[in-house]
């Protein structure tokens, strides 16, 4: 379903938009672009929301048709009428190998739609007199191109993990010219400026091997961002205070960066008629007595790290709520990566008598819960994630401490960020063993090790996210000098 933004506008002979001479201007109108996955298409659409709310801007969402699903349409169709939706047609990626990274698969199809892409936007500037700015994600670099034909003069990337990768990925081209081997061999943690040293096997997955497409495409992006007038980044000061002091100075050849997080998914009203099981069954458990288990819409555990899972939660004694999904052998990004429903019954995964057993403490669901729902029920006292970023942008907004569980792209080294540096996390140990795994739930449930001072430090960091929203707050400042400079027609 599209919508159509409201622009108080009428068209002439042309079909461009103009204002009668009565009517206000119609409000700016900008165009975002979001490579495939929920992910990247949740903090665009809620950019795309305050842009709404707090400074009267519309905005286009643009996706790719090859890759929808019905859980993107459904989010399409739930948007307000201030988003409008455009789908890029599908485009022919069968020369690519069998198995080709999803990096690679995303970058190609966005350089293969460059000129897709510029005739839409030459077709959007004739509908709306005031498109002031394109912003397109992490892995749409080349559609810069795009815009740049269209005559699109304000051209931004939104980054929607944290700082500390966007700092690894500008810093790429100068680290693939002086840093010989691979990543994962290095003998020291990796330490850019401003940030936590990042061991070597930890780095983003897709610098793992330099021989995969991949590699080279994440180092074109590090350069391709340098055409970027900024970069606007879904974190805050106070979660990763290094790299935030570090971008904010000016350097040659390096856009602006404005740190406009956190950018999460609201939770939609209750229905009363029919209220989500999950929250019917936190309603009846203590205050901060469960961990909530998910790894995320993109993620799956190999069969036998799930069994150990399932019996470390059950050694552990602690209440819990545990979305499972079917598994994948390789534990990376799987054939679900584009839709959150399991292809198979994840419970035939599960031990022998598991629910059984655990029946009183435990809730097993299949595929999705309302995360943050859950993560906002005061019975909800921990979360084990993936360290997707939206997910631990909604626990750190939620104050729910993390247990770290990393999986695929740079999400290891977000777990290193939040419990080596920043201290809002424990991670489970490499092994993960069902004893480890037991022991790790109890440090963080019961306030045990680390447990209790990472709890007081998400309690910090919640306060702190809250602050910056704000009217007045750092991020909500950023947002709004970002919007007056499309506005006023400045460039950065």
């Amino acid at each position: 379903m599209e919508h159509a933004a409201a622009n108080g506008s009428c068209c002439n002979g042309n079909g461009a938009a103009v204002a009668s001479a009565s009517s206000p201007p119609p409000p700016p109108h900008v165009a975002m672009l979001a490579t495939p996955g929920m992910g990247h298409l949740i903090p665009l659409a809620e950019l795309a929301k305050r842009l709404a709310s707090r400074h009267g801007v519309t905005t286009t969402l643009i996706t790719f048709a090859s890759t929808a699903s019905a859980t993107q349409r459904a989010f399409l169709s739930s948007l307000p009428s201030t988003i409008s939706s455009l789908s890029l047609p599908p485009v022919d990626l069968s020369d690519l190998p069998r198995g080709a990274a999803i990096e690679t698969l995303m970058s190609e199809e966005c350089l293969r739609l460059v000129p897709a892409l510029t005739s839409l936007l030459l077709d959007l500037k004739k509908t709306t007199t005031r498109l002031v700015a394109f912003v397109a994600d992490l892995f749409g670099a080349d559609s810069l191109d795009a815009a740049a034909a269209a005559g699109v003069e304000r051209r931004y990337i939104f980054f929607p993990t944290n700082l500390h990768v966007l700092t690894l990925i500008l810093s790429l081209p100068e680290l693939d010219a002086t840093v010989a081997g691979e990543f994962r061999d290095l003998a020291e943690p990796l330490r850019l400026p401003g940030c936590v040293g990042i061991p070597g096997e930890d780095i983003l997955m897709p610098l793992q091997d330099k021989t995969n497409p991949a590699y080279k495409w994440m180092v074109h992006h590090g350069r391709k961002y340098g055409e970027a007038e900024a970069i606007l980044v879904n974190s805050f000061d106070a979660v990763e205070p290094g790299p935030a002091k570090v971008l904010r100075q000016p350097a040659p050849g390096r856009p602006a960066v404005y740190p406009i997080g956190p950018l999460i998914q609201a939770g939609k009203e209750e229905d009363a008629s029919s209220p989500s099981p999950c929250v019917e069954w936190l309603d009846r458990q203590p205050e901060k007595s469960v961990i909530f288990v998910s790894f995320g819409s993109g993620g799956a555990l190999p069969a036998e790290q799930m069994r150990e899972l399932a019996l470390g939660l059950e050694l552990s004694g602690q209440r819990f709520l545990w979305v499972v999904r079917s598994p994948s052998d390789e534990g990376t990004v799987n054939e679900n990566y584009y839709d959150a429903q399991s292809k198979k019954d994840p419970f035939a995964y599960l031990p022998e008598g598991f629910i059984e057993r655990t029946k009183d403490v435990g809730l097993v669901v299949p595929s999705w819960a309302p995360q943050i729902k859950v993560l906002a029920h005061r019975a909800t006292g921990g979360f084990l994630t993936h360290c997707g970023w939206n997910s631990v942008l909604e626990s750190l907004v939620y104050g729910v401490p993390m247990v770290a569980w990393p999986l695929f792209a740079e999400q290891r080294q977000n777990a290193v960020m939040l419990s080596e540096g920043i201290g809002a996390a424990i991670r489970v140990p490499e092994s993960k063993g069902r004893e480890k795994i037991a022991a790790t739930v109890r440090e963080l449930m019961e306030g045990e090790g680390k447990g209790a001072a990472v709890r007081a430090k998400v309690a910090e960091l919640q306060k702190a996210a809250a602050e910056g929203l704000k009217e007045g707050g750092a991020a909500a400042a950023a947002l709004a000098e970002v919007v007056e400079k499309w506005t006023a027609g400045e460039k950065n």
